[in-house]
């Protein structure tokens, strides 16, 4: 009799070491594949377990789902909204290891990279690339007016609030958090390096620095020409001498792949055009380089107030003080432009 409950015991201490051990390969055995082609996963807003779940799976990131969901309970992790985000997981964990990282909201950083646009649309368009918001949202936050004029800006200004340059962001960032983002970093970039020091002595604000750095931006394709071009704006500003800058037209007519600014361009009437109206536009053409605003604040003294472009090198400029010498100077380019069309037309 004592044999056989010995025997009992025995063979129910085997299967409870086997359901034992089935239960820690549960827990602690490896669900996420070896080889992990994708090592990032994106969790929307406002997804339920089963979204979650079906992401890791058709993504290849996880092999049983079975045990996934049943750790998932055990560990609390399952709830009606999920924590969004995006991930970073790594080949072989375990289903206790994923469901603890992804439970702790340890997100993965993304790199946002504003660059050049010219226009609202495109900061929108270039931030919606890398976080949640889309660019739809992104860009009736900008224009909401509402909501800009809180933080001191206006439609005409707002251009302004954007550095171009690359954020650490995580990925479930909406357009509010963006936005408020944008403010902080404007903030810090204006009072490094005495630029708020640097704009008060010449006269502007950021906004209106920001607004010649972008004419600047798009004049201006060599960074070694641009505290001289600065130098040049501000001079005939000085004067009161229109600006006439080709970009300025280029933007009033939203003929961004204008190669040559023609007639139509500088009559067209808008308080943009710089060949019609005196002084800095209602705002900025363009987003506009770190370059191009210390360059404006940092700008070339000299007497120069006309240029054109260099016909033997047209990444660059001549410069000139007088107008005599700038017809001479334009009469070269001219030329040299007629040259270079009629041959493309042979």
């Amino acid at each position: 009799m004592l044999k056989k409950i010995l025997w009992g015991l025995l063979i129910l201490g085997i299967i409870g070491g086997i359901f034992g051990y089935y239960k820690y390969l549960r827990i602690m055995g490896p669900n996420v594949p070896e080889k992990l082609e994708n090592t990032s996963v994106i969790i929307p807003a406002n997804s339920s377990f089963n979204d979650v779940v079906d992401i890791l799976y058709k993504n290849n990131q996880i092999i049983d789902t079975v045990s996934f969901r049943e750790v998932s309970e055990m560990m609390n992790y399952k709830k009606s909204i999920m924590r969004s985000g995006r991930y970073k997981i790594k080949p072989s964990w375990s289903n206790r290891s994923l469901i603890s990282h992804l439970r702790a909201g340890k997100q993965e950083t993304v790199n946002l990279v504003l660059t050049h646009g010219w226009l609202l649309s495109d900061v929108a368009g270039k931030a919606a690339r890398f976080i949640e918001s889309d660019s739809t949202d992104l860009l009736n936050l900008f224009q909401n007016e509402d909501y800009i004029t809180k933080f001191g800006y206006t439609n005409e200004t707002l251009m302004s609030l954007f550095i171009p340059n690359t954020y650490e962001f995580y990925w479930n960032t909406n357009e509010k958090d963006f936005f408020e983002r944008m403010i902080k970093e404007h903030k810090r970039f204006w009072n490094a390096n005495n630029r708020l020091a640097k704009a008060q002595k010449i006269g502007l604000t950021p906004e209106e620095v920001y607004t010649l750095a972008s004419i600047v931006e798009r004049e201006i394709s060599k960074d070694e020409e641009k505290k001289r071009v600065a130098g040049l704006y501000l001079n005939r500003m000085r004067i009161g001498m229109k600006l006439d800058a080709d970009p300025t037209a280029k933007f009033a007519t939203r003929d961004f792949r204008a190669t040559r600014i023609l007639y139509k361009h500088i009559r067209f009437d808008s308080p943009y055009n710089t060949y019609l109206h005196k002084g800095l536009p209602p705002g900025p053409i363009s987003m506009a380089s770190i370059k191009s605003i210390d360059a404006v604040l940092d700008s070339e003294k000299h007497n120069f107030f006309y240029m054109c472009v260099k016909p033997e090198d047209p990444g660059y400029h001549v410069f000139a003080e007088t107008i005599t010498e700038h017809h001479r100077n334009a009469r070269k380019y001219h030329r040299w432009l007629d040259s270079i069309e009629k041959q493309a037309k042979n």
